[in-house]
């Protein structure tokens, strides 16, 4: 579980804590460690399942581009400048 951490070694690491913090704070401290592993657990599931629900949730098709209408029979297909938009000014 941890790693190439033994049983002895904890037992020493569990006895400078003690004589760091006290009984009292140690115990506080423990408490406090469980809760928020408790909620990082929680949290993390949480997250899972929104994402498996995501993936396995079907794809919507996107909707068709809308269609531009179409110009009568016979008129140009692009606009014509007009004249003003052509003369450079007055001659």
């Amino acid at each position: 579980m941890f790693g190439s951490i033994g049983g002895p070694e904890l037992v020493v690491i569990f006895a400078v804590a003690l004589l760091i913090f006290g009984p009292r704070r140690l115990a506080e401290l423990g408490k406090s460690l469980g809760r928020g592993l408790a909620e990082f657990r929680r949290t993390a599931t949480d997250l899972r399942d929104t994402l498996d629900a995501e993936v396995s949730r079907p794809e919507t098709p996107k909707p068709a581009p809308l269609a531009l209408p179409r110009p009568p029979e016979g008129a140009p297909a692009t606009p014509e400048p007009s004249d003003a938009q052509t003369k450079d000014g007055p001659a």
